[in-house]
């Protein structure tokens, strides 16, 4: 498959360019690339249209590292009588009322009731909004109502939308010119809060909803920034779909089907331009609850796709400098700073074609430290907090290494995100969420008899990172 003529690219936001436009440090996972000299020249301006082989050739090599994205914009629109929206929907009348209006058009919706208690409410519903209705007499949960919906549709395109979302049939149309990419399956839009919930729940998912992916564009992956997408609103190629998600499991078929379509050589975009407003829980305990019911998604993902679903993925010598941080000796400081001194070795002479091989090992290993160390304290707060707890109780170095990733990683988190919260509800609402995502990660480990989700993965490899 081929990147059709005038399909245009220009590199992604997070793709650093050094030496004179030669190196490209970016992409999913992070790698150096280095151009020709034509290359250089086609790259410019840091964008590029597809007119010939050459050009197509450079231009899939940059998307399939994720060191750039399409310019959408410029892409042909897909016509949205080639589409099928399937919304599927458990006794949220009220949801179809809001969301229905906004898809109005030559777009075919299809309302797949998931055993509601009150179905004639969910016919009427999309009844009075032209939408095609499909009962179902048993609960089979999202993934299953969406795989029914699926087996309707007719036209080349689907779009999944739930009911508690709101979204425009333009910003449907806007990803589907990510499809205009014949290797792309899924494009999804950025979620955000569907209204201004003052309450401190409220306020704290508006800026951290496990949903919302951030505000760059990416490439999804597994062992990336963005590893998935979640299943409440995106567009899809039905052929690369085949029989849709797994029905049988009850959480994270989200992550399955992104995760089975990349291991099939798809691809699945993530547009942080495109907003999809979502109704995000804000009760205390329904919070709670959909946190921990997240994190017992671990344990089946991890029986399926093994090593992707690690919480941390290290290399030996970041596995060293974690167990140096934690241990937290006199020589902690020296050895992480001898293993900082051998990456930056080991890169330098990987890039002995830049211009400046030193500095730019130097900037990776950075990066690679920062990443290091967030991934200790992710480790600490969220994932093994219970054995970090159960520690804590006997080890003053334990107690140290909780209160500084804590008051660390408030710090970090408020900064990125800018939330309109005070520092202490803020700090309250982050170990919370911790917390309860946690709980359901151990909850889902004893379940599964498996303690594959909490394991970190040690990326063994001849070459330098």
């Amino acid at each position: 498959m081929t990147l059709p003529a005038r399909f245009a690219i220009r590199l992604a936001s997070g793709t650093r360019v050094r030496d004179h436009g030669r190196t490209l440090i970016g992409g999913a996972p992070l790698r150096v690339n280095h151009l020709s000299a034509h290359a250089r020249h086609l790259l410019r301006d840091g964008t590029l249209v597809v007119a010939d082989t050459t050009t197509g050739r450079l231009a899939e090599q940059l998307l399939a590292s994720g060191m750039a994205e399409p310019v959408t914009a410029l892409l042909e629109p897909v016509p949205l009588d080639q589409v099928t929206c399937v919304v599927p929907v458990r006794d949220r009348p009220a949801g179809l009322d809001r969301l229905l209006p906004s898809l109005d058009g030559p777009m075919r919706v299809i309302v797949v009731d998931d055993a509601s208690i009150h179905p004639e409410r969910i016919a009427r519903a999309a009844a009075r909004h032209g939408a095609g209705f499909i009962p179902l007499h048993r609960n089979v949960g999202p993934a299953g109502a969406r795989n029914a919906g699926l087996r309707e549709v007719t036209t080349p395109y689907v779009a999944f939308i739930d009911s508690d979302v709101v979204i425009d049939s333009d910003a449907v149309g806007r990803l589907l010119r990510h499809l205009r990419d014949p290797k792309v399956a899924i494009a999804a839009p950025r979620i955000l809060a569907l209204d201004s919930d003052k309450s401190w729940i409220g306020r704290y998912e508006a800026a951290r909803s496990s949903l919302d992916l951030g505000p760059d564009s990416a490439l999804v992956r597994p062992h990336s920034t963005t590893a998935w997408v979640p299943s409440a609103v995106f567009v899809a190629r039905v052929e690369a779909l085949g029989n849709g998600f797994d029905a049988s499991m009850t959480v994270g078929e989200d992550v399955d089907l992104v995760w089975r379509l990349d291991a099939e050589g798809w691809r699945v975009r993530f547009d942080a331009d495109v907003v999809a407003r979502h109704e995000h829980r804000t009760a205390a305990s329904t919070w709670l609850r959909r946190k921990a019911f997240y994190g017992s998604g671990a344990t089946p993902l991890a029986a399926r796709h093994g090593a992707k679903v690690s919480p941390a993925v290290l290399t030996p010598i970041g596995a060293a400098t974690a167990i140096a941080v934690l241990a937290q000796r006199r020589w902690s400081l020296p050895v992480i700073a001898s293993l900082s001194g051998v990456m930056a070795w080991r890169l330098s002479r990987t890039l002995s074609s830049s211009d400046r091989p030193g500095r730019t090992a130097s900037e990776l290993t950075l990066l690679g430290v920062s990443a290091n160390l967030a991934q200790v304290m992710h480790l600490l707060l969220r994932h093994w907090w219970p054995a970090a707890a159960v520690g804590a109780l006997f080890s003053r170095r334990i107690r140290q290494a909780l209160v500084v990733a804590a008051a660390a990683d408030t710090l970090i988190e408020r900064q990125r995100l800018d939330a309109d919260l005070d520092p202490v509800r803020f700090a309250i609402a982050l170990r919370l969420d911790d917390l309860a995502y946690g709980a359901g990660l151990w909850a889902g480990v004893l379940r599964g008899r498996s303690m594959r989700a909490l394991l970190p993965h040690i990326h063994l490899s001849r070459r330098a990172p």
